[in-house]
């Protein structure tokens, strides 16, 4: 039997097992969600012994598990190390979900015609590593697999994987390989296929701003004592120019700056501005003055508030002038910035702005750096040649404004550049509510990573 055959014939079961597991809330970043973390890794073990591999293992880590697993067919054959994450961001707010983030609900869009199933994680990042489990799966049953196979599969990736480079660094024979393919980044459309070979690095930070000793009565000493709220927003504001540029000093000085003819085959990828503002409801775009919107989310750093409280936000009026005012605020980094080094640019700038009515506090959460994949590797040209192949169409290379941290890391410590082979689309709401993944990105998913296997041994034999 092929493997086309094979994937017809159980695509419906696919479909069902990627439903199961995203039933289970398997939130990181929330403790009373620890069990179902740790379930999902079992039920990733449990998919890769179903599917054929070999010296499965629930790898444990000062935090969440790491689930490794291996198909060595021949040792002189090429070998394809696969990386994802089996945890979810928080699904709140769960009010404003139509339906409930962990039950799965297929539905019709007008993007997805076919159906796209509604879950926390549909997208990021079950459905598009799972692709990967099933691909094998199906190679394995119809005698197809080309080349050895490794899975490394964390739990922390959504809470900045801190316990990864420890175990890469333990594990890097273990974890050597021709080529690393990580499908959690996405496309630009089903009829523009594309492949990301840029991201964006992260240094998430959070600051805390504290007024008088306790919350006090409004009325008594509001206009006397300063509010940490006001405070607060105010030296946000100041964080930015009026053209949208960060002014924390030194924040810009180790920026790469691409080219003139780089930015031009940048913004030469499809891109309507009506339609991105139409999906959005948005009336005008946003942003640093003298870049393009593409080049503002791909190759430009950012500033952002992801939070701020403080104070009472209960039902009805509480007079309240708050003691405390928090906030957490994120910075997307390109190359080659070093988050460390923002992060510390950015304690020293927002503890140097604070006027002398308030104390401040600045906490730094997890970073990772930014990246670069080359477009020439056998892993982009055998990428390139399966998208071609199911897709009818060459994909387009691209640079996307997400992070993932360990891009980097395993570029340094594993020596080999990771392939970037997402099938998600930037409308799939990830780290949203409602967010989700379209069964035909999930099928064609799967044809696709099983053709790169086809051609990236026939590339390496050559």
């Amino acid at each position: 039997m092929s493997v086309a055959s094979y994937l017809e014939k159980n695509n419906a079961r696919f479909l069902q097992e990627l439903v199961d597991l995203l039933r289970i809330p398997s939130v990181s970043a929330d403790p009373k969600f620890k069990a179902d973390v740790v379930k999902a890794a079992n039920f990733v073990k449990n998919s890769l012994e179903k599917a054929g591999a070999d010296l499965v293992e629930i790898c444990e880590t000062p935090g969440f598990p790491i689930v490794y697993g291996e198909k060595i067919i021949d040792p002189a054959l090429p070998t394809v190390l696969v990386y994802g994450h089996y945890d979810v961001q928080p699904a709140d707010p769960y009010e404003l979900w139509d339906s409930p983030p962990f039950e799965p609900v297929l539905k019709k869009t007008a993007i997805h015609p076919e159906g796209a199933i509604f879950a926390r994680g549909a997208a990021d990042d079950k459905g598009q590593f799972y692709m990967h489990i099933k691909a094998f799966e199906a190679m394995m049953a119809t005698s197809n697999l080309p080349c050895n196979v490794k899975f490394m599969i964390e739990g922390e990736e959504e809470i900045g994987s801190d316990n990864l480079d420890k175990f890469v660094l333990a594990n890097k024979e273990r974890l050597k390989a021709d080529v690393i393919l990580i499908s959690d980044t996405h496309m630009i459309g089903m009829q523009d296929p594309s492949i990301t070979v840029g991201l964006r690095g992260m240094a998430y930070m959070e600051v805390e701003v504290t007024g008088p000793n306790r919350d006090l009565h409004s009325g008594t000493y509001g206009g006397a004592v300063a509010n940490p709220i006001n405070v607060l927003c105010k030296m946000i504001a100041s964080l930015k120019d009026e053209n949208e540029h960060i002014t924390i000093p030194g924040f810009y000085e180790k920026v790469q700056e691409l080219s003139v003819a780089q930015r031009q085959r940048l913004n030469e990828a499809p891109f309507d501005l009506s339609e991105y503002k139409g999906k959005l409801d948005i009336q005008e775009v946003h942003g640093e003055k003298g870049y393009t919107t593409i080049e503002r989310v791909g190759i430009r750093p950012t500033l952002d508030v992801n939070g701020i409280w403080g104070g009472y936000t209960g039902e009805g009026a509480k007079t309240v002038l708050p003691s405390k005012a928090f906030a957490k605020i994120s910075m997307r980094l390109v190359p080659d910035q070093d988050w460390h080094e923002i992060a510390i640019l950015f304690e020293n700038h927002f503890k140097a702005i604070a006027p002398a009515s308030v104390s401040v506090k600045v906490k730094a959460h997890h970073g990772g750096a930014p990246a670069v994949v080359s477009d020439s590797s056998l892993g982009y040209q055998a990428a390139e040649a399966a998208m071609e192949e199911t897709f009818g169409k060459r994909p387009i290379p691209t640079r996307e404004g997400g992070s993932i941290p360990i891009v980097a890391l395993f570029q340094k410590e594993l020596g080999s550049d990771p392939i970037l082979f997402g099938f998600g689309l930037d409308t799939d709401a990830l780290h949203s509510p409602n967010e989700h993944y379209g069964v035909k990105n999930y099928l064609i998913g799967i044809e696709t990573i099983a053709a790169f296997f086809r051609h990236f041994s026939t590339l390496h034999g050559r």
